[in-house]
């Protein structure tokens, strides 16, 4: 069994009831983070998951309400205290290499846990990738937001599948990824009436999930306008299958 656990259902936009973007998988080998925005450490703890029990990193951009957070938990594995022995795999599109250098030009060895202990791999952002970790296979593809932007579809050794869409506006390429998903983890920014470019509405969203054909579709990435408004009867204008609105601390057991 696989289980996920939204850590973070929020955006840039402080909030008391939404961390920024985060969730976790954890299978029979691997307990894996998408995206690390601030807050997220506090929330593993909240479900019981140490730094040190962490795998891999997948990131499907560079803003920082998805990566403010990788420094300090680098950080945090030097502390006397931590157990970590299995190296710390950070996955990322185009450039991700490039951004993680410059970050340890400002910090230095406070991010460096030792030799060996951080293992980063550039993803393609021209067309579908594949990497496997541990018991995941993990197939992504390129998305509607930023130039690095790339969405991923994990599947379990029996089948089972869920898709992160990271930030994006609507995009082909992530209702291929996500065709007959069990679980599509999809960005729902703002309301109908005030979509912006390269970001999804719950009827944007919703349009996907269907044109995809997905088992649940799970909506987050919330900004506040989002909090005032119907998001449920806004996507169920475009879609009628199974819908949740994620919540910070969310569980999906597949």
């Amino acid at each position: 069994m696989a289980r996920i656990t939204l850590l973070g259902t929020g955006t840039c936009v402080p909030s008391l009831a939404r961390s920024a973007c985060a969730a976790l998988v954890q299978t029979g080998t691997e307990t894996f983070l998408i995206d690390s925005g601030p807050g997220t450490m506090r929330r593993l703890l909240e479900v019981g998951v140490s730094i040190d029990d962490l795998t891999g990193i997948f990131y499907t951009h560079i803003h920082p309400d998805h990566t403010a957070e990788l420094v300090p938990l680098l950080f945090a594995t030097k502390y006397p205290e931590c157990t970590r022995t299995r190296p710390l795999c950070l996955y990322g599109g185009r450039g991700f290499g490039a951004f993680f250098e410059k970050l340890k030009g400002v910090y230095g060895e406070w991010m460096d846990p030792g030799p060996g202990m951080v293992r980063l791999k550039e993803l393609s952002v021209e067309g579908p990738d594949l990497f496997h970790q541990g018991d995941l296979a993990v197939r992504t593809a390129p998305v509607s937001h930023r130039p690095e932007s790339i969405a991923c579809r994990m599947v379990f050794p029996w089948g089972r599948a869920v898709v992160f869409s990271g930030d994006t506006g609507p995009s082909d390429s992530l209702v291929s990824l996500s065709r007959g998903a069990d679980i599509l983890v999809c960005e729902c920014s703002t309301p109908d009436g005030e979509a912006v470019p390269n970001h999804l509405t719950p009827s944007l969203a919703g349009k996907i999930a269907k044109e995809a054909q997905v088992e649940m579709l799970v909506l987050t990435h919330f900004y506040p306008a989002c909090e005032k408004v119907d998001v449920e009867k806004e996507c169920r204008s475009t879609y009628d299958g199974q819908l949740v609105l994620g919540e910070d601390l969310k569980l999906f057991d597949l």
